[in-house]
């Protein structure tokens, strides 16, 4: 920020007593042009617009206090010009492929869902999902087994496979391992 400069002398003429008025606030707009703090002002009201749009599908819950009892129980998918109702039971796991989420249930049948893995993950109960990494959510359910895998990660196998390798990160291991023994 550009500031202007103040030759004004602290003791003389009463000038340190001026912060007292409107709270220092006369006293701190000497220092910055109007151009500065119509600036800043912008930039607080775009942060402001930017958080409040991006707010979590639960936040009705995070507000609340509360959560949803035992997590979504079904998600509303279109396929072949119907609506369909995909019980969460017998999701598989949950991946993105090219921004769009699907979801791929036990019996290998895939549908589109119209939210982001962040807000499916906020939906569901955390006993019975884990989010391994960018693209994937699992169900409990659906782990068959996990492997040691390369620079202290995981391979996880599932009883549907996946068309990827499921790689849970170094950092994510333990919480991994908690969730699958704590269950």
């Amino acid at each position: 920020m550009e500031t202007q400069s103040n030759n004004h002398d602290l003791n003389s003429n009463g000038f340190a007593l001026e912060p007292l008025g409107a709270n220092g606030i006369d006293y701190m707009l000497n220092f910055f042009s109007k151009e500065d703090i119509v600036n800043t002002f912008e930039k607080i009201i775009e942060f402001k617009n930017f958080f409040q749009q991006n707010l979590p599908v639960n936040m009705e819950y995070k507000l609340t206090g509360t959560t949803a009892p035992g997590g979504k129980k079904s998600f509303l998918v279109f396929k072949h010009n119907k609506y369909i109702s995909v019980l969460t039971e017998n999701v598989a796991f949950f991946c993105v492929k090219n921004e769009t989420s699907i979801i791929v249930c036990f019996d290998k049948q895939e549908y589109f869902v119209n939210y982001s893995l962040e807000q499916i993950q906020n939906l569901l109960a955390q006993k019975n999902f884990f989010r391994l990494n960018r693209q994937y959510l699992v169900n409990f359910n659906a782990v068959k087994e996990v492997e040691h895998y390369f620079s202290r990660k995981l391979l996880v196998n599932l009883v549907v496979p996946a068309k990827e390798k499921l790689l849970v990160s170094k950092e994510k291991v333990s919480s991994f391992l908690h969730w699958l023994d704590n269950r």
